[in-house]
């Protein structure tokens, strides 16, 4: 898990190493993912591609139209505003999915959770209001609707966990791509740029999401999703110390109210999994403190 976040958490840097266009790093990081995800199932799985998409049926399509949104949003909002802003901004996904499944699945919401939306909510409106001043707004509303689409396909997945992840990204990418092919100049890449695409797509997505879809078999929801956080944090510090974009202050004040938000609710996720009755017995946490916290 930490080492997909590692991978993830490359991408606003690299976003910024290239000199291509918006539209031209979605085509060939999508283009390098679908090929990378298409071979490596087709190795492990011996079953044509296309074959595990109809497999799925209109639930895949469903979702990876609503990842290829996602994944295009992400490239395009890096362009409009900062690499900080986008990864803290598409932080909130978890919220946005328990907001959506509430609303459509009846998911019974936690007032905790309630919470502490509210307080990721107020972290993000400090860091959109700073966009406002500084012309980034278009990029922080991309990263919302990033954010939502993911949620969207998360849901999906829910509602059809018949889904298979891997073949519905693989999907994702393919569509992403040719979203992007018109309104791209691939033919004016730059071999370096290309490299490092290459890299943005097997690398950075391709390899990050298998090693997710790896550890999340492996260590409880809570935990991957503590790990995870690693991305929104690495992300805008590698930018930092590479190119010295250093984040606004709304950035660092909205995204501390954010990343809080999340840290809480996944640790109190974690602490309750261990009471069977979901109490909080004093026995328990008298237990979990003489054990240094560890389960």
């Amino acid at each position: 898990m930490a080492c997909a976040a590692v991978c993830w958490s490359s991408g606003g840097l690299i976003a910024r190493l290239v000199s291509t266009s918006p539209w031209t790093t979605s085509l060939w990081r999508s283009l390098f993912a679908s090929l990378f995800l298409t071979v490596v199932l087709w190795i492990v799985r011996g079953r044509n591609i296309v074959a595990q998409w109809r497999t799925g049926g209109l639930p895949v399509v469903v979702a990876a139209t609503c990842m290829a949104l996602a994944s295009t949003c992400f490239i395009l909002s890096l362009a409009h505003t900062s690499v900080a802003n986008t990864l803290l901004l598409m932080s909130t996904g978890p919220y946005v999915t328990a907001l959506l499944g509430w609303l459509l699945l009846r998911e019974r919401v936690a007032p905790r959770t309630w919470l502490t939306m509210a307080v990721a909510l107020a972290g993000a409106v400090v860091m959109v209001s700073n966009s406002y001043g500084r012309g980034a707004m278009v990029g922080d509303l991309l990263a919302v609707v990033m954010a939502t689409s993911f949620a969207v396909a998360t849901v999906v997945v829910r509602r059809h966990p018949e889904i298979q992840m891997a073949p519905a990204a693989a999907l994702a990418t393919a569509l992403t791509a040719l979203v992007a092919l018109p309104l791209a100049a691939p033919i004016e890449t730059a071999p370096r740029d290309l490299a490092l695409l290459a890299f943005f797509g097997v690398g950075q997505f391709g390899a990050g999401f298998l090693l997710f879809m790896a550890g999340a078999r492996l260590i409880p929801a809570a935990e991957s999703s503590l790990i995870g956080m690693l991305e929104t944090v690495l992300g805008p510090l590698w930018v930092w110390l590479v190119l010295s974009e250093r984040p606004a202050t709304a950035t660092l004040t909205g995204g501390a109210l954010i990343l809080a938000a999340l840290v809480a609710n996944t640790l109190i996720d974690r602490l309750t999994a261990t009471c069977p009755s979901g109490g909080w017995s004093r026995r328990a946490l008298l237990s979990r403190f003489r054990r240094g916290g560890r389960q």
